[in-house]
């Protein structure tokens, strides 16, 4: 059973990249702007990381100057207990100078640790960063070149089309006004003519009484 629901997940995963594969075929300006909004939240992701490493690199500090200044504190206080004869105090104070002292040192290696890893990532970073300034200004370029080979495209399409049959939507709309302008006139014409025809007959009529 476990087989089966495995093929038949392998099948359906299967299935949606190939049909990813095949959308970014169609539109690989799109799937370019998909992957530079990935690699853009790859950044941040990123950017987030070095500036936890300056967090961390600056606790590391703090932690580095304290138990340097608590291990010189103790100190001062263990040359106080000794003189004043207090052998117990002064024991206390040497064991925590000890501890603080081992403190400082390791604090001071992990300081350095993080400085260095922190110079090394501020480098990738920049680096990482002028990467994609460069894909985003490459994507521009083409996206420049496509937009002028689509407009090509539509411009030899569009004369392509009228070069068949040159000035042919001219023709046939010269037609269709040569048509309604006769029907006008013929239309004119009859609604004329039994007026002209009355008149004649008027004038004719004239002519003979006189």
């Amino acid at each position: 059973m476990t087989n089966i629901f495995t093929r038949i997940k392998e099948s359906i995963v299967s299935d949606l990249h190939y049909a990813l594969d095949q959308k970014e075929q169609k539109n690989p300006i799109a799937a370019l702007n998909h992957y530079l909004r990935q690699s853009e939240q790859e950044k941040e992701k990123v950017r987030q990381l070095v500036e936890r490493q300056y967090k961390l690199k600056d606790e590391f500090f703090k932690e580095y100057q304290l138990a340097k200044n608590l291990a010189e504190k103790r100190m001062k206080q263990a040359e106080i207990a000794e003189q004043a004869g207090e052998e117990q105090l002064h024991e206390f104070a040497l064991r925590e100078h000890q501890e603080y002292i081992a403190r400082t040192e390791r604090m001071k290696v992990s300081y350095d640790e993080a400085a260095e890893a922190l110079e090394v990532l501020e480098q990738k970073y920049e680096n990482m960063k002028h990467k994609l300034k460069d894909m985003h200004l490459r994507r521009m370029e083409l996206m420049g070149r496509e937009n002028v080979a689509r407009a090509n495209h539509q411009i030899n399409r569009v004369i392509d089309e009228t070069s068949d049959k040159p000035f042919s939507k001219f023709t046939e709309m010269e037609r269709y006004i040569e048509g309604l302008e006769y029907r006008v006139n013929n239309s004119y014409y009859r609604s004329t003519f039994d007026h002209k025809i009355a008149k004649l007959e008027k004038k004719m009529n004239a002519k003979e009484q006189s």
